[in-house]
């Protein structure tokens, strides 16, 4: 899966030089992220001046921070765009790079049950997968590097957490600690689904290979063979929605008990009015980006259980590959 991409002088090019660029250009969001939520401060902070004392801001003024802020989200979105179809792509040449050494050893593998599904579907899978879950983690990464030290610094003016006291730097240690007792908790909690979704697919492939086979053999797909196969789809299917039941209560119940959370960080430091409008719209705003970032597993979590299932789908027919035509590349 990676070896035909990364490993392949054809693909050089695309795999390194396109990998850096997808870096670089995720890295210059991410700061630009970081001048939006410095302006939401300056921002918040004028506007708190202006509605405590009548006329203190000019609607010049006030119309020069909206300015701002459009021709940073501006730059931003441009950057968005490029990247996504950049990276768009990107990893279609990596399932390129895929498609085309299964292709290569079509006559050594298409013996294999599910050979084609396997070449044309879960390379599709794959690579649409990747695309979501390979940018996401890039930009989490870059996030952390870039907002935790801003948090960090922010930090330092909140001395004090609820019914805990004082503590250094404490934002950051609840933030750190509530994304990774949620990823653990629903990890916990998910933690049958990637098995399931495997199942999904292999009932599935069962029952679509009757109904092929039906199409050119009058003895295959007999009512009786396919009612069973479905039902065995019927039964893999409620056991999902079941397992999804409880797994999306939690997940969801978490996710909205941490949209206070840093309003209950910041209560003692509030209640004392020691800080403006704009310091706790930006601090609020930078622990956000900190936590989902952090929450990066949870978020992903059902992306991540159809990744696997592919993953396990593809890797069973690479080990189903001969081995004289597993070391074999052009």
């Amino acid at each position: 899966m990676f070896a035909p991409f990364f490993l392949n002088r054809q693909w050089a090019l695309w795999s390194w030089l396109g990998g850096i660029f997808i870096l670089v250009s995720t890295w210059y969001q991410v700061q630009l992220d970081v001048k939006i939520t410095e302006w939401f401060r300056t921002f918040y902070d004028t506007l708190q001046k202006a509605l405590s004392k009548p006329n203190s801001v000019t609607f010049e003024e006030f119309l020069t921070f909206l300015i701002e802020f459009m021709q940073i989200a501006g730059l931003w979105i441009i950057i968005m765009v490029i990247t996504g179809f950049f990276v768009s792509h990107w990893v279609f040449r990596w399932r390129t790079a895929m498609t085309n050494r299964y292709q290569s050893l079509w006559k050594d593998v298409k013996h294999i049950e599910g050979a084609a599904q396997r070449i044309q579907e879960d390379t599709l899978k794959f690579a649409r997968i990747m695309e979501t879950l390979g940018v996401g983690l890039l930009d989490s990464i870059m996030t952390l590097f870039a907002f935790v030290p801003l948090l960090w610094g922010l930090s330092k003016q909140i001395t004090a957490l609820p019914w805990i006291g004082e503590v250094d730097h404490g934002l950051v240690w609840v933030a750190i600690l509530a994304a990774l007792g949620g990823t653990l908790l629903l990890a916990l909690v998910g933690i049958k689904l990637p098995g399931i979704e495997f199942d999904i697919q292999k009932e599935e492939a069962a029952y679509r290979k009757e109904l092929v086979l039906g199409e050119d053999d009058s003895e295959r797909a007999k009512l009786s063979i396919l009612e069973d196969l479905y039902y065995k789809v019927q039964g893999i299917h409620f056991r999902s929605y079941f397992h999804y039941l409880y797994f999306n209560a939690c997940k969801w119940s978490y996710f909205q008990g941490m949209v206070i959370v840093p309003y209950i960080a910041l209560a003692p430091t509030i209640v004392t009015g020691v800080v403006t409008l704009g310091f706790v719209q930006q601090i609020v705003r930078v622990f956000g980006r900190v936590e989902s970032s952090l929450q990066y597993l949870v978020r992903s979590w059902s992306t991540i259980v159809e990744l696997i299932s592919v993953f396990k789908r593809l890797r069973a027919f690479e080990n189903a590959i001969q081995p004289k035509t597993l070391v074999s590349e052009k």
